[in-house]
Order: structure tokens, then sequence, then C-alpha cells
């Protein structure tokens, strides 16, 4: 066989292996070593295995650079996230998902990611401090760290990220307080917070009431004193879920966003009664109401929001009435 057709036979292949930037498969191969996977063949470009995404437009450089990694939904994996990953410096995505023996810290290596904007490393076993150095990733817009067993308090040095627009740290062992410094985030389009099933405790930072939410959920964690500040007729929050802390208002001073679409309050020690400005939220999609389980009182108000929700979202408060419960 002629070296000419061995050339053109083989031309395909080679094109393939050079579609890939040779750092950035080094950095997939060290990867690969440490979690012993099969399916990364050495042979082809790196851009076609699984869960690496390219892109070949990067100006500059030499072959396509990966732009996303997915590792995900397998129990076979073991170990820690190796911080090769941090050798991938046009990473925008990186996603650790359903990996249950996953476990330790996240690598301070990731600060090297200049480009990262979306971070899930989500239904994990990592543990530790939440660390405080992904606010040195000014480029990120997403973190989710949910379900895992995170454990401390939850690093103020966040609310200095510039574009992100949600963090969720929700099922994981948090304790302390939400920090003041998250009044700090852009007022008109602070980040959704997503904190629920942790055990977090304190006062709520009177400087949350400055930023205008769009979902905010503090659910299930042992949470104290005033939230009233997070409400407003002139906010455009569209999602309020305090339910099952221990706050302690008085609900007859609060005005609702009329943007709002989830507002549950249950499991409370809310005081008052219900405004009846409740009434003129938009009731086109309003699929969660609940005030059960707290310490109000008075004369349900009758109107279009009111009436769409049954006994469930009122009973078991101190001195409520009116349907859908008794007539006062």
């Amino acid at each position: 066989m002629r070296p000419s057709f061995l050339i053109l036979l083989f031309l395909p292949l080679l094109i393939a292996a050079d579609k890939c930037n040779k750092d950035d498969k080094r950095a997939l191969n060290s990867i690969k070593s440490a979690y012993n996977f099969t399916g990364w063949n050495s042979a082809t470009a790196c851009c076609d295995w699984s869960g690496v995404e390219c892109d070949p437009t990067v100006p500059g450089t030499d072959g396509s650079r990966v732009t996303g990694l997915f590792v995900q939904t397998d129990s076979t994996i073991t170990g820690t996230i190796p911080s090769a990953v941090g050798d991938l410096p046009f990473l925008t995505t990186l996603s650790f998902h359903k990996l249950p023996n996953v476990t330790g810290n996240i690598p301070s290596s990731i600060t090297r990611l200049t480009r990262l904007s979306i971070l899930f490393l989500s239904w994990n076993s990592l543990s530790g401090p939440i660390p405080s150095f992904l606010s040195q990733i000014p480029s990120l817009t997403d973190i989710d760290l949910s379900f895992n067993k995170f454990s401390g308090s939850i690093p103020p040095e966040l609310a200095k990220l510039p574009s992100i627009q949600q963090i969720d740290f929700s099922r994981n062992r948090l304790t302390g307080s939400i920090p003041a410094e998250f009044g700090n985030f852009n007022k008109s389009s602070p980040p959704n917070l997503i904190f629920s099933h942790n055990s977090l405790s304190g006062d709520l930072p009177v400087s949350l009431g400055v930023p205008v939410w769009g979902k905010i959920d503090l659910s299930r964690n042992n949470l104290t004193g005033d939230a009233s500040f997070l409400f407003g007729a002139g906010k455009s929050t569209r999602y309020i879920d305090l339910r099952r802390n221990e706050f302690a208002f008085d609900l007859s001073r609060v005005t609702f966003p009329v943007n709002l679409t989830v507002l549950d309050l249950n499991l409370n020690k809310i005081i008052g009664s219900i405004p009846a400005q409740i009434n003129q939220v938009d009731p086109t999609y309003f699929p969660v109401f609940n005030v059960s389980y707290n310490r109000l009182c008075g004369e349900i108000p009758a109107g279009p929001i009111t009436a769409m929700f049954g006994v469930d979202s009122y009973f078991h408060n101190k001195c409520l009435c009116g349907s859908p419960l008794p007539p006062c």
C-alpha cells in the first residue's frame, strides 16, 4: 500500500485529533485518570468525548477549546473533584451532578477559570465550608451547590460577584446567619436566593430589604425575627417562601408585590391579620398561598386570591375566621 494512500486513509482521524487543543486534552486526561473513565478514548478528539463541549471559534488558539464539562449521574465515580478542572481556561460551564460518591471540598484551582459562568455541583457528597474564593470568579452567573453536605456559614464575600443571577445552597448543613452584605447586591437585579433545608439561624439583616428579589426561598431553617421588609407593593418579587422558620412579624402591616406567584408563610409565629390588599395581586398564575400554622386573627378578606385556596392554607391559626374557615 502506497504511503500517500495511507495518509489519505488516516487523514480524517488526524483532523479529528487536531480538533482538540492539546493543553485541554492534557487536563481532561488528568480527570480521566482520577476517575478511571473508560469512555474517553485518547485516540479520538477530546471534543467528541461524552460530557465535553468545545468551541472551535475561540480566536488565537490552537484547536477547539473546551467550554463545557458535564460529569453526571454515575455512582461508580469516586474521589474528589480533580484540581485539573482549573486547567481548562475557556470553561464556561462546569457540572458535576448526581455523583453520590464524589466527596471532599471544591478545589481552589477553579479560581483560574476566569470565564466560568455556570457552576453546578449538585446532588453529590461534597462537604466542608462553602469556599469564599468563589467570589474571585467575577464571571459567575449561577452557582448550584444543592443536595450536598456543606457545613459552616454562607461566605459574605459572595456579595461581590457582579453578574450573579442565582445562588442555590439548598439541602446542605449550613449554619449561622445570612450575611448582611447580601443587601449590597444590585438593587434592581439581585440573584435568586435559595437557601432552603439548612440550619440557618438568627434574624434576617434589614439590608435584605433593599434589593428587589425575584425569588427568595429561606424555607426550613431556624430563622427568627422580622421578614416584613422583604415585601412591598412596589416590588417585582414573584416568589417568597419562608415556611417552617420562626419568623415573627405583623402581617397586617405588609403590602404584597402585585407580581407575586408563590407566598408560603406556614409554620412561623406571624401575628396580625391578612391584608385585603392580597386580592390585588395578579390572579392569573398564583399556585401557592399558605399562611397556616401561625398566630393570625381576624376575617379572611374576600377576593379572587383568597378564594382560590382551601382550608389547609389557613387552618391552625389563633383566631382566623371566614371562608373557607368557619364564620367569624
